[in-house]
């Protein structure tokens, strides 16, 4: 009789003790604050898009922390692409903070213009030293 009783007591220890919230480091961070982003679709063979490519990584080692920066090569990877129906390559698109599309450019676009643009929509993005 003692035996059944410790196997239940046992038993409702440990069934306690999965019921029991878990505890997560992450859980207790706060979440990063979302940040504007600037999203460009092309490929990585593409002139253009070449010349955009060390603009696109100055901007994201620049700006980190208050721009995302994000590379999508359409050729490679079709699919990635459909769901911003671009029509031609390079194409960029400003995303504020919310996600919302602000703009969208389609060719080379330099880095001054990228940041006059953003500046244009309103985003301060005074580099971090």
């Amino acid at each position: 009789m003692a035996a059944i009783l410790l196997v239940v007591i046992g038993t409702t220890l440990a069934t306690a003790q999965t019921n029991l919230p878990a505890t997560n480091s992450a859980a207790t961070t706060p979440a990063k604050p979302p940040l504007p982003k600037l999203l460009d679709l092309g490929a990585n063979k593409c002139i253009p898009c070449k010349a955009m490519a060390p603009i696109l990584e100055e901007l994201k080692k620049e700006y980190a922390g208050k721009l995302e920066v994000e590379f999508i090569d359409v050729w490679k990877n079709p699919d990635a692409g459909k769901p911003y129906a671009i029509q031609m390559i390079p194409t960029q698109i400003f995303f504020d903070a919310s996600g919302k599309e602000r703009l969208r450019h389609t060719g080379f676009y330099g880095q001054a213009d990228i940041l006059a643009k953003w500046k244009e929509l309103g985003v301060d993005l005074k580099a971090a030293k």
